[in-house]
């Protein structure tokens, strides 16, 4: 039905406020940058009232009118700063160009139901602009981060060079830091050697214990569940705490082992919620089946169970490995010199020498946790595939 709706012009006094309202929030940031954010607004929002006003009454080719808004936001944006704003004011537009036509043609109820009254329209965008916006707020950190660490200074700010992209502001000498360094590659090679041994122990006891707590005759389930998540629910200095008390009187604080199974008690509760989440739709009819062929239960788990709840046990084993990689606070309480890893090193570089190595080791850790979250993801759905939750 939303594709049969008519798409008609809307008036002057609906649009053109509109893009003015978004004008002078884009003023704000560029009057910010250039001393005087009040002026930015107003300017910004007359400039666009009178541009949005202007494109859309004097022709209705929506092209050139949009190609030659592009060439004046790029124009203006390389004579106030430069490079760097011939990028923002290609970006911007773009946007506004788009923007402006987007809600004079109406084509923002081109994919709504039709009898969505204007407040109904007004909430639905207005839901997701407040959802871009706190995804914006969580993802500015690092999206400052990745670019500095490609300083060619050792400063954790933007220099002039780099505001100007003058290649000679740009370097990978923290990476080669990063890559040379004895202490970086020690710390390197402690979390290689202590976050996969406690993914495995995670997966392989919170595996086990995700299937007894599925199974309905279990007594007291819902207590011992509890439980066993605590440690993603207890803050964790008191984790931490308790762990250094507890495994200083057993003789294991300062040690491998000691670390790799407090990491291992961190990671159990990813690989018990994702692995019960995917036991939801599992058919214990294939179980029954199995034991009437004759199978014992160690064939069954691994043939029948193992092969269903395989993405989940992998999606499981990926958060305790990214939780055991990332962890710093108990390590510090449980582990000793010997075992510093990667974020102890990043801590210490942090409160004892600001190094700028600190912030290309940022950028790497970034990418394997957007690497494996994609990873994550792309089992999720084939999860939903394999249980016929989802067509594709």
């Amino acid at each position: 039905m939303a594709a049969l709706t008519p798409i008609s012009r809307k008036p002057v006094s609906f649009y053109v406020p509109v893009v003015a309202a978004a004008g002078g929030i884009a003023g704000l940031f560029v009057g910010t940058a250039q001393g005087s954010g009040l002026l930015g607004i107003v300017i910004g929002a007359a400039l666009l009232a009178v541009l949005a006003f202007a494109m859309t009454q004097m022709t209705d080719n929506e092209k050139p009118m949009r190609w030659g808004l592009m060439a004046l936001f790029v124009l203006a944006g390389g004579l106030l700063a430069g490079p760097g704003g011939l990028i923002l004011g290609l970006g911007f537009g773009w946007f506004f160009g788009w923007f402006t036509y987007w809600l004079y043609e109406g084509r923002y109820r081109a994919k709504l139901v039709p009898y969505l009254t204007p407040m109904q329209v007004l909430w639905h965008y207005t839901f997701r602009i407040i959802c871009g916006a706190i995804l914006v707020f969580l993802i500015t950190p690092i999206l400052v981060v990745m670019p500095l660490s490609f300083n060619a200074q050792d400063f954790f700010t933007f220099t002039p060079e780099m505001l100007r992209f003058d290649p000679a502001g740009y370097s990978l000498k923290h990476y080669r830091d990063f890559f040379t360094n004895d202490d970086w590659q020690q710390a390197l090679r402690n979390s290689v050697m202590i976050a996969p041994v406690a993914t495995l122990l995670s997966v392989s006891f919170g595996t086990l214990a995700a299937i007894g707590l599925s199974a309905e005759h279990v007594p007291f389930r819902r207590a011992i569940m509890a439980v066993l998540i605590s440690p993603m629910i207890v803050p964790l200095i008191i984790s931490a705490a308790g762990m250094y008390f507890f495994y200083s009187r057993i003789g294991l604080q300062g040690t491998y082992f000691g670390v790799v199974l407090a990491h291992a008690a961190l990671g159990i509760p990813f690989v018990i919620i994702t692995v019960t989440a995917t036991l939801v739709g599992f058919d214990r009819s294939l179980t029954r089946a199995s034991a009437n062929m004759g199978a014992d239960p160690v064939t069954t788990f691994f043939k029948v169970q193992m092969p269903l709840i395989l993405p989940g046990v992998i999606s499981g084993g990926l958060f305790a490995f990214i939780t055991s990689f990332d962890e710093v606070v108990v390590v510090l309480f449980v582990g000793s010199a010997g075992q510093k890893t990667l974020p102890w090193q990043m801590f210490t570089g942090l409160r004892e020498q600001i190094s700028p190595t600190i912030l290309a080791v940022a950028t790497i850790l970034v990418v394997i946790s957007i690497g494996l979250l994609t990873t994550v993801e792309l089992l999720r759905r084939r999860s939903e595939r394999l249980r016929g939750m989802s067509p594709s």
